[in-house]
């Protein structure tokens, strides 16, 4: 006998111990040989990571499609992994060196990663024992790592290849430069962050002018928010249509503090409608700026170190061209090794002693941080490795367009399509020590060679040298002579940036480079399940890497799930404290109860506003099914395994066994189409409202009777039901429904497999007539129950019931279910009328009304009253709600989630007021 109450906290390990000890989710478990293939890979959460609501919704939804095309019989492979994290985990153990006093620079760089590979084997990867507590069906006994031998020889492979095919090349641009960490970093990894700052403007003196900073003549006014660069600032660019600057074109400023002569250029990039109409031009301090310069062919002058300081002496590209006196130097002397903020104080000083300075204004903007470093970051001139991305994008462009690739939601590839059609050349360099290292070794003349392994580097390089004539070739063979390992060759000393290694995920985890039976079986993968933020970032170069290096897409689907946020649609942030911990809820409720709630809440294109409220009401209805497994167990349910659906002579048995097989194939399309919600809806609606509150209602008669072959046939029927019901539920509520498959397989038995081998329910039973029967009496039923409810009838009131306008069938009905009517809708004697009686609430279904007379139940006059007061409240709120989103600054002006709030609220005012006024004129009609 079932426990009276489901304990989540002793049942989940105890079904997660069978699952490992049973092996069942080793990739092809329970599929019979020559299986169709099911792939999905893991998106691969950082190794310092932790279960976030995010991971708990992308995991979920990842589960739910790999436990059901296991229970369809599908070789099931679900790839987990990890992601090195090159930043996040080289800041992770760094700071557990400097609690030690020990800097990353005190080491060498091979003991600095031994350090890391102990972090990670004491405690990296935690987030895999908590995916288990989600209940998660990986195959965990293939878990890879993104710097395991087998991944790290694949990213050598690529680099390789794409170097050698002109795709890989070093460049120098710009790039987002993280000063407190010391690497570029990605877009990913940028954060903008509105701050309260100022605009200054100030006067460029023109070439040949005598400055007077009274004569608007004798200079030109740009305003920058960041001073510090102008000393790098090679021109001053002017729309080409702004007739104010015509005759300046052409012309030179000369650059105060430096000297130095810029031009003035005229280019689209400049806003005449904003500040003078004038900006300066620092190619290398701005992204736009860089991209102004190439187009005019400006020198690029980076004049800050990579720690953000001033660096003027010993520059050279700072230097070139310009009259050293002795002011200047004394000048440049004084800011040299100035941090930026401090230099931009001394600069704004030195700029109005100099009359330089026109005015500073107030401003509002927004700042590039980096999201691990926390600082701002700077756009910095620098040498790095570039993929060739635009080349890659063509065709993961054309799978998208011509459908070999299909996006789900279909919105989202438009992002897809703006950000591939306008791709930039891909930053794959990281100045850090955590990551795979990139394959370049330079000879003593910087000529660089790209192999596999050091060895392959050298024989290239003396096989270069070699060809060479002259002194290269003498000086290769004076060090052959007598060789020693570092003196011919210098590696490379980056990393390659962390997506790299992510962008061949699909076929590196699978053994590629080398052709393995896994690979062969299980790529193209099928979906990938993943969140919006990353399309760029991953998706993006998943199907460039895929497509060049296996000639297929990695996947032929991509189903993009929106955010999770607070009850409040905010989105979820340590600053704000409302962030949600999936652990915390698992520990209350149950991972059953969690993961249900994010199906039933997954609706395509919409955020999952979570409230915990909401995971207490879906934890009962893991009870209601509990509950319903015990009553049956009470009522001598037990499974037959003779019984077979046709065998069903009792209409309510048929009508049952009718709407499992519609709920079943609501279930498997909801699946099927990536519609999560309309899945665990159909669910959901099929066990609580037509199994549990009227299939089993329903039976109780049956049970409690004299006729033992109605008996054995309900039991039979109820038993296979809620197999089926197991099944349906499994992918969404795994442990629950994994122990009640195996506490009821009757007295003495076995199952014959585990609940996540089962085969996935596929009833073909349709009884239209005892469907329409059933269904029918359920309808009287719940019409009754709603007057009565909505009338405010006492409970144990009992009401006659007049039936005008019934046809023969209707009246057939009546009769046969009399005492079923009876009992569930709380009415007494049941009667055919011409008209309804006076103080009477009237139901209309099909061709006849039911009238139900309440006058002697109820005052329907203090019943109207109270109605229309109900009535009068929500009108009136529904007014202000309406007035208030209809304030376009409001709606422009209030955050996101606040509007979706109200429109939220004035819904659900909507459909309370339809439901208060058909209440109210049902209890007008009645009086």
């Amino acid at each position: 006998m079932l426990e009276k109450t489901y304990d989540a906290k002793a049942v989940e390990p105890k079904i997660a111990k069978i699952w490992e000890e049973a092996d069942a989710f080793r990739a092809g478990a329970g599929a019979e040989e020559g299986a169709e293939a099911f792939t999905i890979v893991i998106p691969p959460p950082n190794v310092t990571g932790s279960l976030h609501m995010g991971h708990a919704l992308n995991n979920t939804l990842q589960d739910i499609l790999v436990r059901f095309e296991r229970m369809r019989g599908k070789n099931v492979l679900w790839q987990p992994g990890m992601d090195h994290a090159g930043i996040a985990t080289q800041m992770v153990v760094e700071r557990r060196l400097m609690e030690k006093q020990i800097h990353r620079r005190d080491l060498t760089r091979e003991e600095f990663i031994e350090k890391v590979w102990e972090w990670k084997a004491e405690s990296g990867g935690a987030i895999f024992n908590q995916l288990k507590r989600l209940g998660a069906s990986a195959d965990w006994s293939r878990e890879r790592f993104t710097m395991d031998e087998g991944l790290s020889e694949a990213v050598l492979e690529v680099f390789v290849t794409l170097y050698k095919e002109g795709l890989i090349y070093k460049d120098k641009r710009l790039v987002n430069w993280d000063p407190k960490l010391l690497t570029a970093i990605s877009d990913l990894e940028v954060e903008q962050h509105e701050v309260n700052g100022n605009l200054w403007h100030f006067r460029y003196p023109i070439e040949g002018e005598a400055f007077d900073p009274e004569n608007p003549k004798t200079f030109i006014t740009v305003a920058t928010t960041r001073p510090e660069t102008m000393l790098g600032d090679t021109a001053v660019a002017v729309h080409p249509d702004d007739e104010r600057f015509t005759d300046l074109v052409g012309r030179n400023v000369v650059l105060p503090i430096v000297g130095r002569k810029i031009p003035i250029v005229a280019d689209e990039y400049s806003d005449p409608e904003k500040g003078s109409g004038a900006v300066k031009i620092t190619p290398a301090h701005d992204f736009n700026d860089f991209e102004v310069g190439k187009r005019h062919k400006l020198p690029a002058i980076n004049i800050l170190t990579v720690e953000a300081a001033i660096k003027l002496k010993d520059n050279e590209d700072f230097l070139a061209g310009l009259d050293v006196t002795p002011e200047r130097q004394a000048v440049w002397d004084e800011l040299d090794g100035l941090d930026r903020f401090a230099a931009r104080k001394k600069i704004v000083e030195l700029m109005e002693a100099g009359g330089f300075l026109e005015k500073v204004e107030p401003h509002r903007h927004t700042v590039p941080h980096g999201d691990r470093g926390g600082v701002p970051i700077e756009p910095f001139l620098t040498d790095q490795w570039y993929v060739n991305a635009a080349v890659l994008a063509k065709p993961a462009i054309a799978s998208v367009r011509e459908g070999r690739t299909n996006f789900v939601p279909k919105n989202w590839e438009k992002t897809y399509f703006d950000w591939m059609e306008n791709i930039q050349p891909w930053c794959i360099s990281r100045q850090l020590w955590w990551g795979h290292q990139i394959p370049a070794w330079y000879g003593p003349d910087g000529h660089v060679f790209v192999e596999k392994t050091e060895e392959e580097a050298l024989a290239a390089a003396v096989e270069y040298y070699l060809a060479l004539e002259g002194p290269w070739k003498a000086w290769v063979e004076d060090k052959l002579e007598n060789f020693q390992p570092g003196e011919i060759l210098t590696r490379d000393e980056d990393v390659l940036d962390t997506w790299f290694s992510s962008a061949l995920w699909p076929f590196s985890t699978l053994g590629w480079p080398d052709q393995t039976p896994e690979l062969k079986t299980y790529y193209q993968t099928d979906v990938l399940v993943t969140g919006f933020d990353i399309i760029f970032f991953w998706v993006a170069r998943m199907m460039m890497m895929g497509l060049h290096f296996m000639d297929e897409e990695p996947f032929h689907t991509v189903y993009v799930h929106a955010l999770v946020r607070d009850k409040n649609g905010q989105k979820m942030s340590k600053s704000k404290g409302n962030v949600i911990d999936p652990l915390d809820l698992i520990d209350e409720y149950g991972a059953d109860a969690l993961r249900f709630t994010l199906t039933v809440m997954a609706a395509q294109g919409r955020d999952v506003k979570l409230d915990p409220a909401r995971i207490a009401g879906y934890r009962n209805f893991g009870t209601k099914l509990w509950n319903a497994t015990r009553f049956a167990e009470m009522n001598e349910v037990a499974r037959d395994d003779a019984f077979w659906l046709n065998d069903a002579k009792l209409p309510v048995n048929r009508w049952i066994l009718t709407e499992l097989t519609r709920a079943a194939r609501a279930v498997t399309e909801g699946i099927t189409s990536y519609r999560f919600n309309e899945a665990a809806g159909a669910a959901y609606r099929f066990v609580w409202n037509l199994f549990c509150d009227w299939y089993l209602e329903l039976l109780k008669p049956v049970f409690m009777g004299s006729d033992e072959a109605a008996k054995a046939e309900s039991r039979a029927c109820v038993a296979f039901v809620l197999d089926e019901i197991y099944k349906l539920l499994h992918p969404m509520m795994p442990f629950m429904t994994e122990e009640l498959w195996a506490q009821t397989a009757g007295e003495g038995k076995e199952r014959s497999s585990l609940l996540c081998h089962a085969a996935w329910p596929s009833p073909d039973f349709e009884d239209q007539e005892a469907a329409a029967d059933v269904n029918w009496l359920v309808d009287l039923v719940s019409g009754i129950r709603s007057v009565r409810s909505e009338m405010n009838v006492p409970p144990a009131a009992i009401a006659p019931l007049m039936v005008i306008g019934a046809n023969t069938l209707t009246q057939e009905r009546l009769e046969r279910h009399a005492q079923a009517i009876k009992r569930l809708a709380r009415v007494g004697d049941i009667a055919l009328a011409d008209a309804p009686p006076k103080g009477s609430a009237q139901i209309v279904l099909n061709e006849a009304t039911v009238s139900l007379p309440l006058g002697s139940l109820i005052d329907l006059q203090a019943e109207a009253a109270r109605l229309q007061k109900e009535l009068a409240k929500v009108t009136e709120e529904i007014a202000r709600l309406h007035k208030k989103l209809s304030n376009e600054k409001f709606v422009a002006n209030a955050p996101e989630e606040v509007v979706e709030a109200e429109r939220e609220k004035l819904a659900e005012y909507r459909e309370a007021q339809e439901k208060l006024s058909v209440a109210l004129t049902r209890v007008r009609d009645a009086g």
